[in-house]
């Protein structure tokens, strides 16, 4: 009897209403409405969770039959919006209604476990172990299987609700122009009792602007929208209300012009695609070669579709790794192209997408109902340009809950009857069915086929979780690494420090965009949005970690390091080790603490390759007579144009400017050498051939002369040469120079710019040297001189930055103006050159000849990241771990010289390809080559 009575259990759906969230998330995925039907026509018991703050109240639910209860704990199916608390998850089975076996559940919801989100792998793995756990579907995959489209959500709410409160904040905005706006009528969605009563107020606010027209100081009134999918197909749902005449893009200058426009007529411009995403190489858009190549597509729609606008409805999705809509530096160009156009244009925008700093940077945040719009204005844009009011709130279907409820719930109801047939023996075929295999993500604790890729990320997630963990590197629970900065060396580190799945890594940045393209689908890091100022956060995160990575400028890590002592954390950086530095030796002892620097690329791998190999050809009894070190980090050979320095940024601009004012010390052919900084430059070596194909360049790299203590080379007396050196492009030495003698290269002193063209005439010493005739330098008609001026003019030709927004030195100013103009292309590439020369004789035959070796790495950017990327971020990530295994018992204030950092890091890098390749038996020398080409200023 007792297992009869269970199966005589009716089947039994339960609605969940305790989604975590704000006040305003007031959805439900069955209206009261639904839940009647689906008592009537499929006999089941519906429960209700009881709560005070959603749409429709527990009496409705009781009058259309439902049951309120506390908890959910006999309910067979049940029906969320969003993720649920861990701690009410039912995951017991549960009586079959046809038979007195169990069954297991079956959950649906908005999971966010699709993607591998690192911060659900906790709710992911609770669905996965053993056979008995419930099934668990997701809204977000249920599609049509012809469109592929989605069939369940709320974008199209979310577009008939941004219109309404994108036109809302563009009235107030337009009030602060002086123009009182006939939208300033447009209710927001909330305030109305249903989208019909929202819809109707629109249409008289239509009717009134096809009677009496649109303000002339806006001239003709044009909407753009992109995206086509269902928050696009929403925006024009709501737009209908309007007189609307629709406008291609090649039509929105002549338009803006026409004297005679109508302005009784709502001008619509839906920009697809293809209408502003161009290839890099002249071809054709198409949407298949776009997904499939996004990297080789570049937007101009801030110069062809922008200026034109008086409100933006942004609908189009963004990933990292495609495209922008428009970035910080494109905002400023079309602000300025809308002042020459006049009609408040481009002032206003209605992000529905709400992709925070994605396919427009400037975005920065979403918005909230109770604040729904806000003044963006990135650093960048110059002072006389206005500011850009954005409505970006990311919960605007809830504004409208009633309605987006009640469609929600009607697209939800063919699936939930095709799912509540399955438990009751019915047809288990057809359309509805099948879309439901589609949306399984989990069922009876197993990850469906399509999803398998999950189960490697929640076996991670549960070793670092479990104690102890079965991590084969250590007994620890997790290992946790803190990384501070996110600029261009930051991937590749991350990429490796990622590799492990016992290490847990945070991001800490100013960049959440950065962020969080370097998170990607890592399920062991996450980010924290940092101000460096706020020492009490830094602190904190400082304490939470194992070993800390500083990948910030120079300046800031002393004080990183000043919180590493404190908390007595480990520390890795990439840059030489300054003054302020070495002064924290002692005290980092003391707290049995490792500062480590100088191990990237140069100072780093060369460090390491170095000291290796002078061990080893000492140890076969041959002292080094001679040892000459290059690097460079360039443009690759194939690189068509690298503008008037031969040269492109694939790390710090300013770094590299000021490496051009530094002094040098060296030693060649027995004579010590000292260089001012004011004549680095100028004591070039005119050629440096360590690459037989490509001709190259250097200058001499700060002070050479330590190096013969720091790499055991004996005493500096008993070397003939020592020379460590930058490589470049022959030209980049004087030309740099000729920048530099014009001041604009100068630190000391602040100018402020009105105009790009104005940054010349401003140095007193081209004045002075080149014309001192004239007050102004005329750069269309100026006497060239070795190129130099025809550079200057390069420069400030085409496109240029959006200038400083304050008083900076010349040379910070230069250095905005060359990040951006000498950029890489994304089908551009990189290259880096490391090579050491050692020349030795044989300590046992002093009269044996001499001999040479040499040990040398040539690298090349590809489509991830670039050569100088994975050439700094690598051995920083390399050596991070073997501190952080405990495999370094080095202390305090150190360089990457102790073997148990540099073997590990070589062994590293060579297993990935980018290993140093030694030879013996050179016959031409570098030595003797820069003997030839130096020059005494």
């Amino acid at each position: 009897m007792k297992a009869l009575s269970r199966a005589l259990r009716p089947l039994t759906v339960g609605i969940r209403r305790e989604d975590p969230g704000r006040i305003w998330e007031r959805r439900a995925p069955l209206t009261p409405e639904a839940v009647r039907d689906l008592i009537t026509k499929q006999g089941v018991q519906v429960q209700v969770e009881s709560c005070d703050r959603r749409i429709f109240t527990d009496d409705e639910y009781i009058k259309a039959g439902a049951n309120i209860r506390k908890d959910l704990s006999a309910a067979h199916i049940l029906l969320g919006i969003k993720e649920p608390l861990l701690s009410s998850l039912q995951l017991s089975p549960v009586p079959s209604p046809i038979s007195p076996t169990d069954v297991t559940r079956t959950y649906m919801m908005f999971s966010h476990t699709a993607k591998g989100q690192p911060y659900n792998l906790s709710l992911l793995s609770s669905f996965l172990g053993h056979k008995e756990l419930p099934r668990l579907i997701d809204f977000e995959l249920l599609t049509d299987s012809v469109t592929v489209k989605r069939t369940v959500g709320f974008g199209w709410y979310a577009g008939v609700a941004g219109v309404f409160e994108a036109l809302s904040s563009l009235a107030q905005s337009h009030l602060e122009f002086g123009v009182a706006s006939p939208f300033l009528l447009t209710p927001r969605p909330h305030t109305q009792p249903s989208l019909d009563h929202l819809r109707a107020a629109l249409r008289a606010i239509g009717a009134r602007i096809a009677a009496e027209g649109t303000p002339k100081a806006l001239g003709p009134f044009i909407i753009g929208l992109t995206g086509t999918g269902n928050v696009a197909e929403g925006c024009l749902s709501a737009l209908s209300e309007l007189p609307i005449v629709k406008v291609a893009v090649k039509d929105l200058p002549a338009l803006v012009k026409d004297p005679d426009a109508n302005l009784r007529n709502i001008y619509l411009v839906h920009a697809l695609p293809s209408d502003y995403f161009t290839r890099l190489d002249g071809g054709k858009y198409t949407r298949d070669h776009y997904y499939t190549h996004p990297n080789e597509y570049s937007s101009n729609f801030s110069q062809t579709i922008a200026p034109y606008l008086t409100l933006f409805l942004n609908g189009a999705g963004w990933a990292p790794g495609y495209p922008r809509i428009m970035t910080n530096e494109q905002l400023a160009i079309s602000l300025t192209l809308a002042q020459e156009v006049g009609g408040a244009r481009f002032t206003n925008i209605g992000d529905i997408s709400c992709d925070p700093e994605g396919g427009l940077q400037f975005l920065t945040h979403a918005t909230t109902l109770s604040a729904p719009f806000f003044k963006a204005r990135p650093p960048s844009l110059p002072q006389h340009l206005p500011s850009v009011t954005i409505m970006s709130v990311d919960i605007l279907p809830s504004s409208i809950p009633l309605d987006a409820s009640r469609g929600f719930s009607r697209a939800l109801f063919p699936y939930l009857e095709a799912l509540i047939a399955s438990y009751s023996g019915g047809d288990t075929s057809g359309d509805r069915i099948e879309a439901l295999h589609r949306a399984t993500i989990a069922n009876k604790g197993g990850l469906s086929p399509q999803h398998q890729w999950l189960q490697e990320r929640v076996d991670a997630w549960r070793a670092s979780t479990t104690k102890p963990s079965t991590s084969s590197h250590g007994n620890l629970k997790a290992k946790h690494v803190l990384m501070f900065g996110s600029g261009m060396v930051a991937g590749p580190a991350v990429d490796k420090l990622a590799e492990r799945s016992d290490v847990r890594l945070v991001i800490a940045s100013n960049s959440r965009l950065e962020m969080e393209k370097l998170q990607g689908t890592h399920y062991n890091v996450q980010y924290r949005e940092i101000d460096m100022g706020k020492h009490a956060d830094v602190s904190r995160l400082v304490e939470e970690a194992d070993v800390v990575i500083s990948l910030l400028p120079a300046p800031f890590h002393p004080a990183v390091a000043e919180h590493c002592i404190q908390h007595k954390k480990h520390m890795i950086t990439a840059s030489y080790i300054s003054n302020s530095m070495s002064a924290l030796h002692l005290r980092a002892l003391d707290s049995d603490v490792l500062l480590l620097n100088e191990i990237g690329l140069d100072p780093g791998i060369d460090h390491c390759s170095a000291i290796s190999l002078i061990s080893r050809l000492q140890a076969q009894n041959k002292k080094v007579v001679s040892f000459i070190s290059f690097c460079g980090g360039l443009p690759a050979p194939d690189v068509e144009d690298m503008g008037p320095l031969k040269y492109k940024f694939s790390w710090s601009p300013r770094g590299v400017l000021t490496a051009a004012l530094n002094s040098a010390k060296f030693k060649l052919f027995g004579e010590e050498k000292n260089i001012s900084g004011t004549n680095l430059l100028r004591s070039y070596f005119a050629q440096v051939p360590v690459l037989p194909s490509v001709h190259l360049e250097g200058y001499a790299n700060r002070d050479s002369l330590p190096y013969a203590a720091g790499y055991h080379l004996g005493p500096l007396s008993k070397l003939r040469t020592l020379v460590r050196g930058t490589l470049r492009y022959p030209g980049y030495s004087e030309r740099l120079q000729f920048f530099k003698d014009i001041g604009l290269l100068e630190l000391n002193g602040i100018i402020e710019l009105k105009d790009w063209i104005d940054f010349i005439p401003l140095s007193q010493k081209l004045k002075q040297e080149l014309h001192p005739e004239d007050k102004h330098i005329n750069l269309q008609y100026a006497e060239d001189d070795g190129g130099h001026l025809e550079a200057l003019r390069w420069l400030l030709a085409g496109r240029t930055p959006p200038l400083p927004t304050k008083p900076m030195a010349p040379l910070d100013i230069f250095t905005v103006l060359l990040a951006y103009k000498l950029q890489y292309a994304p089908h551009e590439r990189d290259m880096v050159v490391l090579s050491h020369e050692f020349i030795t004789k044989s300590v046992s035959e002093p009269l044996a000849p001499e001999e040479v070796h040499t040990s040398s790495l040539v690298a090349y950017g590809d489509d991830k990241y670039s050569a100088m990327s994975r050439t700094v971020g690598l051995p920083v990530a390399l050596a991070a771990l073997k501190v952080l295994d405990g495999k370094v018992s080095v202390r305090g204030v150190a360089g990457p010289g102790d073997a148990s950092i540099r073997e590990p890091v070589l062994i590293g890098m060579e297993s990935v390809g980018l290993g140093m390749e030694e030879i013996s038996g050179a016959s031409e020398t570098v030595e003797k080559a820069l003997k030839l080409g130096v020059s005494d200023p």
